[in-house]
């Protein structure tokens, strides 16, 4: 199980790399599908990192476990956004 330090590493990664992809989009006279494919996987895996984070800090918030936390498929996390 990851730590909270090894998820927000994680998070920070893939917020770099999304950030590098955007200003690629922008300066790029024709984006890449594959960018834009990148960039949804990982805001998808970002909102995954995110919920999961969120569910160690309410456990912890709780006087439970934080290893207790379940990770959402992304099946699922797709689902969040309208």
């Amino acid at each position: 199980m990851p730590t909270d330090e090894q998820i927000q590493d994680q998070i920070e990664r893939l917020e770099d790399e999304r950030l590098r992809l955007r200003e690629r989009e922008g300066s790029a006279d024709q984006t890449l599908d594959a960018d834009r494919r990148r960039i949804a996987e990982i805001s998808i895996e970002l909102e995954r990192l995110w919920e999961f984070h969120r569910q160690r800090v309410a456990l912890r918030d709780a006087g439970r476990d934080p290893e207790e936390a379940t990770g959402r498929a992304a099946d699922i996390v797709e689902k969040y956004w309208p």
